[in-house]
């Protein structure tokens, strides 16, 4: 793998409470992780929707681009995000938890324009990008972290740029997955219900410097939000 990928910042001092307490089973365990990091099973949890909400995302940036993946994300979004900026551009890929660092940079090997570090995305980013990418990330965090890190990375976004936001929503009346889902979020992700009814540009006082557009998938279960930077 190419030294970039070697590379990493300062260790965080310690993993969140909240990551440990709710998601170690999902993000914290050699035993899981090998068989969620899996196309198959990422489509699965997503109700087939995976491919192309990687796609969605991947396809709002440019090569040549510096992009900011917001969190390791299982599946193929980093290798996507990686060859879409090409040789050309740069994939920086943040997260708190070492396993989930070592194992990106395994997916992103051979692909000397990407590297990851570890870092906690609550803390304020050192550098600007031409883009920051934010998959399923936001509805895995408590609200107070979930509004520092809104705020850290529109700040983190150059004038002219933009922060892409994917993430549940609330599915439109009568959607035959709600109650599925009711139940899913009540037992698996614990945070989500206080995403769900809220406009992402209320989270941070940055986001008034943002043209906001939102649409939803799936019957409203998922939102796509592309901040630009005026």
């Amino acid at each position: 793998m190419n030294t970039r990928n070697e590379t990493t910042a300062p260790p965080v001092a310690f993993l969140p409470g909240y990551l440990c307490r709710t998601y170690a089973w999902a993000y914290l365990s050699p035993r899981t992780m090998p068989w969620l990091d899996r196309m198959p099973v990422v489509s699965a949890i997503l109700w087939g929707n995976a491919g192309r909400l990687m796609r969605w995302t991947v396809d709002r940036f440019a090569p040549g681009d510096s992009v900011l993946q917001a969190a390791c994300v299982y599946g193929a979004l980093s290798p996507m995000l990686a060859r879409r900026v090409g040789v050309g551009g740069r994939l920086d890929v943040r997260d708190v938890a070492p396993i989930q660092i070592a194992n990106v940079r395994r997916k992103l090997a051979g692909l000397p324009q990407a590297r990851a570090e570890v870092f906690d995305l609550v803390e304020p980013l050192d550098e600007r990008f031409d883009g920051v990418c934010c998959f399923f990330l936001l509805h895995e965090v408590p609200e107070p972290e979930r509004r520092r890190i809104v705020a850290n990375l529109l700040a983190a976004v150059k004038p002219g740029g933009r922060a892409v936001f994917v993430d549940y929503h609330r599915p439109r009346r009568g959607h035959l997955l709600a109650p599925v889902m009711a139940v899913v979020f009540r037992w698996l992700e614990p945070f989500a219900e206080s995403l769900l009814d809220v406009p992402l540009e209320t989270l941070a006082a940055e986001a008034r410097d943002f043209d906001w557009h939102k649409e939803t998938r799936f019957g409203g279960l998922y939102q796509l939000v592309v901040a630009t930077r005026r």
